[in-house]
């Protein structure tokens, strides 16, 4: 592969089997989130493919949580850093729109580690695009696990995060919105 070709995508963003292209991914793969550092972008399911070139050089795929996330531009210049830092040069970091990322795509160890940095996770899958958007009933505090929650407002800290508050233990939290 040269650097001028994009490699295929891979379904569910899986790790190549390929062990040059397993070696770029895993490179990529500890890359953090600038807004959540406690996930990387593995975790989030925006790393979509990787690949080694044939003149030592890696090329990376990912596709942004949504298509105007200020983070991309960070998470482009840490991905050319990491592999740089790898051994590999050139370095092509691709954005692909489409298909368009979900919260589907995040692992669930990533789900597991939002929980502990004290945000909810996503629950259920992403609604079918050609209805409304589902209206989840209730959300878990990430903090004493109770159901009794409400929403104080559709958008948190980030547009992919609501805020919500837990009647339980009073305490705020961020919930990342299923996608």
């Amino acid at each position: 592969m040269t650097i001028s070709e994009t490699p295929k995508l891979a379904p569910d963003g899986v790790r190549p089997t390929a062990a040059a292209d397993a070696a770029v991914w895993d490179a990529a793969a500890q890359v953090t989130d600038p807004e959540i550092p406690v996930l990387t972008i593995a975790d989030l399911g925006i790393l979509r493919a990787a690949a080694a070139t044939d003149d030592d050089g890696a090329i990376v795929v990912i596709t942004p949580t949504y298509s105007g996330c200020p983070a991309m531009e960070t998470i482009t210049s840490d991905l050319r850093t990491a592999l740089q830092r790898a051994g590999y040069a050139p370095v092509k970091v691709e954005t692909v729109l489409k298909p368009a990322w979900t919260t589907d795509w995040m692992t669930q160890q990533g789900r597991h580690k939002l929980r502990e940095y004290g945000i909810s996770p996503p629950s259920g899958s992403a609604p079918v695009r050609d209805s409304p958007v589902k209206v989840t009933l209730s959300v878990k505090c990430p903090r004493c696990d109770s159901l009794d929650t409400r929403e104080l407002s559709r958008f948190g800290s980030t547009a992919c995060k609501a805020l919500y508050q837990c009647r339980g233990c009073l305490e705020p939290f961020d919930y990342f919105k299923v996608l």
